[in-house]
């Protein structure tokens, strides 16, 4: 199918998908926009693999070579033990947060005294 190419949500489609979709579009009685709007594809896409293919610029040709890239399975949902190990993290972030504000007022207000002091 298709994989996200750059942080811009770019789509690479195989060759082997797009192949299939021109012969969809050749073997069914309906517009390559039908096809392509089922498909979740933008029909333009459509008429220029069509394109691509009658002037053989787009073929699949089955090989036995096996890819080597790993495709990252989808994220599994975080067990009971990580939600709640998360859930304290979260927590102690909050905590540390207003400590870390606290101190800061602190200082500002020992800064204070120290220069009422000093102008006295």
């Amino acid at each position: 199918m298709a994989k996200i190419v750059s942080k811009e949500r770019v789509l690479e489609y195989t060759k082997e998908f797009k192949v299939s979709v021109v012969k969809l579009t050749e073997q069914l009685d309906v517009q390559a926009a039908e096809i392509a709007a089922v498909l979740d594809l933008h029909p333009v896409m459509v008429y220029r693999w069509r394109q691509e293919y009658r002037e053989g610029r787009l073929n699949f040709s089955p090989t036995r070579r096996v890819s080597m890239t790993m495709e990252t399975p989808p994220p599994r949902p975080p067990s009971k033990k990580q939600r709640t190990e998360l859930q304290r993290l979260k927590d102690e972030v909050k905590q540390l947060k207003k400590e870390n504000s606290f101190l800061k007022k602190w200082q500002e207000y020992l800064a204070e005294v120290r220069k009422k002091d000093s102008d006295s």
